[in-house]
Formats: C-alpha cells, structure tokens, sequence
C-alpha cells in the first residue's frame, strides 16, 4: 500500500510530530524535581538524551514502544518493508548510541514508554539508583 499524502505532506505532518518534551519526558522530568534532582536537558552529548547527569555521568533516554523496537520482530505480520530497516536502524542507532556513551564513561538508562506511564516511580528509582552508585 502507497501513502495516501505526498511527499511534502507527509513531511509537514512528520515535522509536527514531537521529539522532546514528550510526555513521558515530563512525567520523569517532574518526579525527578519533586525529589530535589536536578539535571539538563539541552545538550550536546552524542545521542542527544533526554535527561542528563552531568555531574553523575548519567544519560537518560525515554524511548517510545513502536519507534525504538520494544517486543520488535522483523517477521512480524503486517509490518511493511520500510518500517521493518526504519525501526531495526533505529534499533541499531540506540546500541552505538549506548556503546560511545559507555566508552566515554557515561552510565546509559534507556526507559519505555509504557514502562513509564506505568510504573513511573519505578522508573525514577532506577536512574536515582544509578546516581547513587
């Protein structure tokens, strides 16, 4: 199946579509500040994460579900082609992304989305746990 937009729509609509100060950025953002954490968000680390631990060495990113392949198998039915290499580069992208942090001496929390608008207060533990350490 072809997209039902051109090219220059889609690309309008894809512009619209957010990539920071998402919603379970906030929810991590705001519980962070509540327990007296403070951390950056702009940056210019490699990766660009969401949250960072300057002084702790510490980067988090808050991944989406479908975008950056959690439960992703390539031979999944009714996945086309395009989203199959778009979401396995993606998935490739986050490994090097975590492996030229780690050699920097970064420590790397990934978190999911539904792991956050779930269990947020467990999500929070885990990166206070590793600022701790």
């Amino acid at each position: 199946m072809t997209d039902i937009f051109d090219q220059n729509k889609r690309k309008e609509i894809m512009s619209k579509v957010k990539n920071k100060d998402t919603d379970i950025e906030m929810i991590i953002r705001r519980l962070l500040y509540s327990k007296g954490y403070r951390y950056r968000v702009k940056n210019k680390l490699f990766g660009r994460p969401d949250i960072v631990f300057k002084k702790y060495k510490v980067a988090v990113f808050c991944d989406g579900d479908f975008w950056h392949g959690k439960n992703f198998k390539k031979e999944k039915k009714g996945y086309k082609k395009f989203w199959v290499d778009k979401i396995a580069g993606n998935i490739k992208r986050d490994s090097k992304v975590n492996e030229v942090l780690k050699k920097e001496g970064w420590k790397v929390i990934r978190l999911w989305k539904t792991d956050i608008l779930k269990q947020s207060e467990k999500s929070v533990a885990k990166i206070i746990n590793k600022i701790k350490l």
